[in-house]
């Protein structure tokens, strides 16, 4: 093994050899072999080690092993000490989860803060297996059952092409000693009731399972390369992006086979789960949205639009003062200017007579309900009929501002200015009121 290690960081992994490297090393025989390896490998490391504190004297004992471990390789070893249990608990996750995320976040705080340029963990075969099965049992794409990935960043793992079987021999016979975690004999957990369960009546029906698993998780990885090449060419046809999100045309998902694949695959990182809801926004009517746990999409008629589930601080109100020069908004700005006559014209553009403004004026957000005299016409209009003669989709509604004189609207920011407040040949003073990004 430790010449088939060492030809695979050669052949695979060369900047392990040039690197500075991390190594998370728990105790078990899985991360102290890769330890070993490292260090006959002369890879230049140091061994990171997290105390979970979740099994008492035994959590410690892990530690001090490590400290041990480290002495006895002559490499540097940090340990950091976590309240798991209070962690998962506050974050409402499993203790796994809760594990998964501290040691992650530290192990890239200390990546970050000490300059090492990869992080090693011990991940196997097996690993790789058991984690195919959870994801299958839980349901998922594609992309789940493809397995760890050997690289993700700065993170790698190397012993991806071995199996337990095959390090565990690497320990006996070269007299490793490692620390057994209690916990692992235990079915409580998914992972180990399928490691020492479902794994083993599988191989009963197949001694060669971890080659035939390997073979079909190979094809499954080109199948996924494949498709991420088909999307990867549908992508400028369907999606283009503004600054309020992404749109999706809804004529071209029309047209394409398997359009609840391309859906699935353009969407599964935003969080959606309600697939069939998503396909059905299809033939929705505009204005139907389905929800994710941060973001949202919308029918809106010829296309899907993407946008993140807006909060509640986006209705901020702002109090623009007499002499203010700009005001910086979410989207744009606004800039105010004293000027002798009106110039250049648009709907970014209002003037109006300052006279008859009372500061400081209210910028906001559009209330249902809320009218105003459109500049140019007789009587009042809703605004949400502007909106609908303009036909704004619902992130534009949203992200439109009224600018207001105590309750009465001077200006729907960037589409149509109110009559009331329009320059006449006795304006004395006129302010010029312009909208940018």
């Amino acid at each position: 093994m430790e010449k088939a290690f060492k030809n695979l960081v050669k052949s695979n992994f060369p900047f392990l050899s040039t690197g500075k490297i991390l190594v998370a090393v728990s105790g078990g025989v899985d991360s102290v072999v890769l330890a070993h390896l490292c260090k006959n490998a002369k890879i230049n490391f140091s061994i990171a080690h997290c105390n979970f504190n979740l099994r008492g004297e035994e959590s410690d004992g892990d530690e001090a092993f490590l400290l041990d471990l480290a002495d006895a390789l002559d490499v540097e070893v940090f340990t950091e000490s976590f309240d798991t249990s209070a962690y998962a608990k506050d974050a409402g996750i499993s203790i796994q989860m809760a594990a998964r995320e501290l040691r992650y976040n530290w192990f890239h705080q200390l990546s970050a803060a000490l300059h090492f340029d990869y992080i090693l963990t011990a991940h196997h075969i097996n690993d790789d297996l058991e984690t195919f099965l959870i994801n299958f049992i839980r349901g998922t794409g594609l992309e789940g059952l493809t397995g760890i990935k050997t690289e993700n960043e700065k993170v790698v793992r190397p012993l991806m092409n071995f199996s337990r079987k095959e390090i565990e021999a690497f320990a006996l016979e070269n007299k490793i000693q490692w620390r057994e975690d209690s916990s692992n004999a235990s079915s409580k957990y998914l992972r180990n009731k399928i490691r020492l369960e479902i794994i083993p009546l599988m191989e009963e029906i197949n001694p060669q399972l971890l080659n035939a698993f390997t073979q079909t998780q190979s094809h499954l990885k080109e199948s996924y390369d494949l498709m991420e090449d088909y999307i990867g060419l549908l992508y400028s046809e369907i999606v283009s992006k503004d600054v309020y999100g992404y749109r999706l045309k809804i004529e071209v998902l029309e047209k394409i086979p398997n359009t609840r694949a391309v859906l699935y695959q353009l969407l599964k990182t935003f969080g959606f789960t309600e697939w069939n809801d998503v396909y059905d926004l299809l033939q929705a009517q505009t204005g139907k949205m389905v929800y994710s746990g941060t973001h949202r999409l919308i029918k809106d008629r010829d296309y899907l639009i993407l946008t993140e589930t807006p909060s509640e601080n986006t209705r901020k109100d702002f109090l623009i003062p007499e002499g203010e020069e700009i005001v910086m908004l979410p989207l744009g700005k606004l800039s105010f200017e004293s000027v002798d006559k009106i110039g250049e014209t648009g709907p970014h553009i209002a003037y109006v007579a300052k006279d008859k403004l009372v500061f400081p004026l209210i910028l906001r957000k559009w209330q249902k309900g809320d009218q105003f005299h459109p500049f140019g016409m007789k009587g009042k209009k809703k605004i949400s009929d502007l909106f609908k003669d303009n036909k704004l989709s619902l992130p534009e509604k949203e992200e439109s501002w009224l600018l207001c004189s105590s309750n009465e609207i001077v200006w729907v920011v960037n589409q149509r200015a109110d009559g009331r407040f329009a320059v006449t040949d006795s304006s004395p003073d006129i302010l010029k009121i312009t909208y940018s990004l």
